[in-house]
């Protein structure tokens, strides 16, 4: 990198997946950042599957976007090219540094490589992942600590769990925060809250609301559990909306089976990402009793809709939610306990709703891509 000059830097979109989850909440929102007022500060070029291509052309103008074989649609065939047509794709576009996003990187990419590595969970939290999810990503990220010029982490609960377990340089780990998009994630006003009531066939009934993959480590069972403890007796039980993707923890449908018939319990899979903020906004309360994560998203998204947020001081929650938020165990007596004593006070969950809504103003996506393109500088130099 010559010296006054931006890097020129090749982002591996590849990895985002259709239903614009959490990786693809993180890339959209750091290519937003650096296609608005960061974009000076980068020479960006990058490569993405064909249906993202129209939707990054627009967002970066000034970038070059690059169509990734159609083939790499296909997980494995992504895999196979990332370790040979990317580091080509990073020479023909004369990349200084290639940034790969979701854990795994070239072993042999020709110029310097930072990775962003989400969490450690596959390591703390190893029960609640399958053999071979568990194997793949232990060894990715093994890999990527040790071959990376720079790693990126969300969280420094994140960064201090690499260091801890797996002995990582701390000098090479960068802490970018997650951000949250103000404008898509915003406290609703009662049309939109009633707009999603809706579309969910709940009328004027309240409910608790979650919204996040139906993976083990997201608690959903323990959740299930602990709110039809702490509604079953009450004369107007909201329910309770478990949303988002449909993962693979098959105990949700046993706790289901478990649920007194007259309490309301809806699974109405992913959401319009225009209904979020209705749905979050419109909740009693969004809860999340998660067993850990790399940072949290889903209680900073609520957040910023003024959603008063239940979850877990595990790993990088707290980092997230600070004082603007209520702490429960993984635990669904805890759950239960924790959950009736916000449902039966009013002014507490106003409060942290007001709390919640400020703090997330502090989380931006431009403060994250600063982070970035001073770790892609250090990588160059």
């Amino acid at each position: 990198m010559t010296a006054g000059r931006p890097p020129r830097v090749l982002i591996d979109a590849t990895s985002v997946p259709a239903d614009r989850g959490g990786v693809g909440r993180y890339v959209d929102g750091l290519l937003g950042a650096l296609g608005g007022v960061c974009g000076s500060a980068v020479d960006l070029a990058v490569v993405s599957l064909r249906t993202d291509l129209e939707r990054y052309t627009r967002m970066l103008p000034g970038a070059e976007v690059l169509p990734a074989p159609a083939a790499v649609a296909h997980r494995p065939a992504r895999l196979a090219w990332e370790q040979t047509g990317l580091p080509l794709l990073a020479q023909q576009v004369g990349a200084e540094v290639l940034h790969s996003p979701f854990y795994t990187c070239p072993l042999r990419a020709g110029c310097p490589v930072t990775v962003t590595v989400h969490d450690a969970t596959f390591f703390t939290e190893p029960e609640h992942y399958d053999k071979s999810r568990r194997t793949f990503f232990r060894s990715a990220i093994k890999t990527s600590l040790r071959r990376a010029d720079r790693v990126i982490v969300p969280s420094k609960a994140t960064r201090d769990e690499l260091i801890r377990l797996l002995d990582a340089d701390p000098t090479r780990i960068d802490v970018a925060y997650h951000g949250v998009d103000q404008a898509a994630f915003h406290a609703p006003g009662e049309e939109e809250k009633a707009r999603v009531r809706a579309r969910l066939g709940l009328g004027d009934s309240s409910y608790i609301a979650f919204l996040g993959a139906k993976e083990p480590r997201k608690n959903v069972p323990n959740l299930i559990r602990g709110w039809a403890r702490a509604v079953a007796d009450r004369a107007n039980p909201p329910a309770l909306v478990i949303a988002g993707g449909q993962g693979h923890d098959d105990d949700i449908d046993r706790a289901v089976a478990e649920v007194p018939s007259h309490l309301r319990l809806l699974r109405p899979g992913y959401l319009r990402y225009a209904d979020l903020p209705g749905f979050l906004g419109g909740a009693l309360v969004a809860a999340y009793p998660s067993y850990g994560e790399g940072f949290g998203l889903p209680i900073l998204e609520a957040m910023a809709c003024a959603a008063p947020v239940l979850t877990t001081p595990r790993l990088s929650l707290p980092e997230v939610g600070g004082d603007a938020v209520a702490y429960t165990s993984e635990d669904p007596d805890q759950i239960a306990s924790d959950l009736t004593a916000l449902l039966d006070d009013e002014q507490r969950r106003l409060a942290l709703a007001k709390a919640g809504f400020a703090r997330a103003k502090e989380f931006t996506w431009e403060s994250s891509a600063e982070v970035h393109i001073a770790a892609w500088s250090r990588a160059c130099s």
